[in-house]
């Protein structure tokens, strides 16, 4: 793939880019390692200040970035707007809590180790190396960086080919607030020369949000270097309305859950499973909020689903909604690519879906929901976790048993109850099973690339 801005709203290309030579490379990596030879010796005081200061910049260039986002990769410009707005809060966050997060851990009885003072402490590990995915492109990045950075580690950024502007907004954030130069740098590259980077010796580990595949291939380098990774990849998400929740809440939460972001998002609700005492009236008022949805022009303040952000990504979804319609999908609202310039697919819901389809298993990565019907919890359950993935999921209802029953069943990184998932710098972030592994956010997640060391002392 090109690095390019192709704007997904009319196919047009805006904007290509050279890609970075390997002496570009090169000295990008040795500055990122001269940065950590600083950083790690700067206090955490020091490191908040600048933490702060790109917060500030980041809301005082929101007008724009939103923009560029919105012209890349076609989120409505509201969500654009929030997305950058979402980072800010986020970097405050990290330089608010860093140093609790990372404070040393004594051991309350060091004489049971046979020493006069023991315990753990927290250390910087160098650069990280972040792959990362265009469907939120100042998020996903951020919400590594913070941390990192406020760790005193160093990070390297390559990031989707066809969000090069925000790669080049990100760049320079961090030096224009204050951090050595080379503390975070972007790397203009193809996939096929991250194996490279990812081998270099002075490049300690990994971070990668993207699909299974390149998940796999990026965890299997690192395996082979001995380096740490963590991963965040696809999601089929579950979203279980059991008969005693609220029906119409819960259809209103639905939509959003399902077509926020134009449906491009890992942890976007994305098979609804409802119990037959409310599917009737859960699905008409599903169906009904879906095809009310305003679809147009991401740039216009009235849109709420814009177009699909590639070409063949819109044609991925085509072909798996033409497939489950083939083998007896019924479509209650959307189902086909309106005629009309862009990468659009219209807001779609479809029931009937049976283990034929390849919707049923595969991860629709648009704005298209399945529908299922259960009669009991237990075949709730087994729908919601008859899927290689395990992102997130949410369960609605008012029975206080049956939320700690699914709470507790729920093969997935995270469940939430009576709403719709989202990522918070409070709370961690991560998957099990085909949806990667380590945490993003809150404690855990700065502590994923800082090497916990024993002290001992006699």
């Amino acid at each position: 793939m090109a690095i390019a801005t192709i704007n997904p709203f009319t196919g047009q290309t805006e904007q290509e880019f050279e890609a970075h030579t390997e002496e570009e490379v090169e000295s990008r990596i040795q500055a990122a390692q001269d940065a950590f030879v600083r950083l790690r010796s700067t206090t955490f005081a020091q490191r908040a200040e600048w933490m702060r200061a790109a917060a500030d910049l980041l809301e005082q260039d929101a007008p724009q970035l939103a923009r560029i986002i919105t012209i890349e990769m076609g989120r409505p410009i509201k969500g654009a707007r929030a997305e950058v707005l979402k980072c800010a809060k986020g970097l405050r966050y990290y330089a608010d809590h860093a140093e609790e997060f990372l404070a040393p851990e004594p051991l309350a009885d060091p004489s049971s180790v046979g020493a006069s003072k023991a315990g753990t402490r927290y250390a910087p590990i160098g650069i990280v190396l972040a792959v990362m995915p265009w469907n939120y492109p100042l998020w996903q990045v951020l919400r590594f960086a913070g941390p990192a950075l406020m760790a005193g580690n160093t990070g390297l950024l390559k990031h989707a080919s066809n969000v090069p502007q925000a790669a080049i907004y990100l760049d320079t954030l961090f030096e224009r607030a204050g951090f050595p130069v080379g503390a975070f740098h972007a790397l203009l590259i193809p996939a096929s020369r991250v194996e490279k980077v990812m081998r270099d010796p002075r490049v300690k580990a990994a971070t990668l949000t993207g699909s299974e595949p390149a998940g796999r291939s990026l965890a299997s380098i690192a395996g082979n270097e001995v380096k740490h990774v963590v991963l965040e990849l696809g999601g089929s998400d579950p979203f279980v309305v059991m008969g005693s929740a609220d029906v119409e809440r819960a259809a209103t939460v639905a939509v959003a859950a399902r077509n926020q972001n134009n449906g491009q998002s890992c942890i976007a609700a994305k098979r609804f499973i409802v119990h037959a005492d409310v599917y009737d009236e859960f699905t008409r008022l599903f169906a009904e909020k879906v095809a009310a949805l305003t679809v147009g022009d991401p740039l216009d303040e009235a849109t709420e689903v814009g177009p699909i952000a590639t070409e063949s990504g819109r044609d991925e979804l085509e072909g798996q909604v033409a497939d489950a319609v083939a083998k007896g999908a019924t479509v209650l609202t959307g189902g086909t690519v309106p005629d009309r310039d862009g990468w659009f697919f219209e807001p779609t819901v479809l029931a009937d879906v049976t283990p034929a389809m390849r919707l049923h298993l595969e991860e629709a990565f648009g704005p298209v929901a399945t529908v299922y019907r259960v009669e009991s919890r237990e075949e709730a359950l087994e729908i919601a976790n008859g899927t290689t993935f395990g992102l997130s999921s949410a369960v609605w209802t008012n029975d206080a048993d049956e939320e700690e029953w699914f709470v507790d069943n729920l093969d997935a990184g995270a469940v939430f109850v009576n709403g719709m998932t989202a990522s918070y710098p409070e709370l961690p972030f991560g998957g099990v099973k085909d949806s990667g592994v380590g945490r993003e956010l809150a404690a855990a997640g700065i502590r994923e690339f800082c090497n916990l060391k024993t002290v001992w002392k006699a």
